[in-house]
């Protein structure tokens, strides 16, 4: 371990904080390290491998489509691409789907529509988006300029201009941002996850909807994080009533390949011209044959259990000592503890349990399909660390 450490110190970019764990191996939800120490998985990549340490199904997919074709550009047609964008559209009732690579792109591509569309029918001077404060939409600078988060705005002025921010569930805050700037879309996520895994009020977001509908003001869904089965529906806005104009995607829809989605409702379906926007690898084969097999199993009866687990986790840690709150939807949880989480989430480590943490709380996005029994397991194991 202490020659990897050195060897990544010497020639990888210092942009992050590992943990002292080197993971070598892993099946389902469990991890296993250097010296076959094995770990529960509750992070899942932050929310990436939807399904698990080498899913054979998913494996399967990508095996099979390595064995045919592993990239070509988007000169071409590849059946896993259009495939891939039939099922999205199937399950969502949008219209058509962009892919890229990453949740960013995603997003990138998302306000790009808004933008073109807003200037071919209101001029071009309506392009400013409304976002959230405490929102997290991305680290290119013009998704930071998205992000309602100044810390993350700090070493990088200046930002790309047009955003404005918004507080969340303040609908007359929404409203005066949206009307006394030219406006092209309203842009928030339904649960802010690296904000703190915080649902908005439902009644706020039914508010936003309609307002944006009544005022031709575009409405962009971001899900990166909690979309794909994240939140015990295929995408998270469905638990509150509403239908968007964009939705983008990314993290868990590639089940651990680089994939990201734009969504295109109807209203914006053919915004988007030949040269207007590109992707080297945006619908690479591999990776939507992977996502595929993905998609293809978030059924009812499957997302059903998901949101059974998200229950056993909510009343586990509801009345529990040293717990002050718990947030969050579907497999998507946080938990604010009197312990700093930071030090809960360490002490985790230690006893063989992987969490994250999204402000002051322990975050979780176990595997979608994790055992009921390897998930009570860890539960019991992050009781331990709080009562510590």
């Amino acid at each position: 371990m202490s020659e990897l450490k050195t060897k990544d110190a010497t020639y990888v970019a210092n942009t992050y904080a590992r943990f002292p764990v080197e993971l070598v191996s892993g099946k389902g939800s469990v991890f296993k390290d250097e010296n076959d120490k094995e770990y529960i998985d509750l992070g899942s990549g932050i929310g990436v491998t939807a399904f698990g340490i080498g899913d054979d199904e998913w494996k399967s997919a990508v095996v099979a489509q390595l064995d045919k074709l592993q990239h070509t550009s988007n000169l071409y047609f590849t059946e896993p691409c259009a495939e891939l964008a039939r099922i999205i559209c199937e399950k969502t009732g949008m219209k058509k789907v962009f892919f890229g690579n990453s949740g960013a792109e995603a997003n990138e591509c998302a306000i790009k529509v808004a933008r073109k569309y807003a200037a071919e029918k209101k001029g071009e001077d309506y392009y400013t988006i409304v976002t959230l404060v405490n929102s997290f939409h991305g680290r290119t600078i013009t998704t930071l300029a998205a992000t309602g988060q100044d810390h993350y705005h700090e070493l990088f002025q200046p930002l790309t201009q047009g955003f404005v921010h918004a507080q969340a569930n303040n609908f007359e805050d929404i409203k005066e941002k949206a009307l006394s700037n030219k406006t092209a879309a309203i842009m928030m996520e339904c649960i802010q996850g690296e904000g703190g895994v915080i649902p908005l009020e439902a009644e706020f977001v039914k508010q936003v909807a309609e307002f944006a509908k009544e005022n031709d003001i575009l409405l962009i869904i971001d899900e990166v994080q909690t979309g794909n089965g994240r939140t015990g529906k295929v995408y998270s806005y469905m638990n509150f009533g509403i239908t968007p104009d964009i939705v983008s995607t990314a993290k868990g829809i590639g089940g651990g390949l680089p994939l990201g989605a734009c969504i295109l409702g109807e209203k914006v379906q053919d915004v988007y011209k030949p040269g207007d926007h590109g992707s080297t690898f945006g619908g690479n084969p591999v990776c939507c044959a992977g996502a595929i097999s993905i998609m293809n199993r978030l059924t009812d009866e499957f997302l059903d259990e998901v949101n059974l687990k998200s229950k056993f986790i909510f009343d586990s840690f509801a009345d529990f000592d040293g717990v002050e709150n718990v947030t969050g939807m579907g497999l998507m949880i946080g938990i604010k503890t009197t312990k700093p989480a930071k030090e809960v989430v360490l002490r985790c480590m230690e006893k063989g349990v992987l969490c994250l943490t999204a402000k002051d709380k322990i975050r979780l996005l176990p595997a979608l399909n994790i055992p009921m029994e390897t998930l009570a397991k860890a539960v019991e194991i992050i009781k331990e660390a709080i009562s510590e």
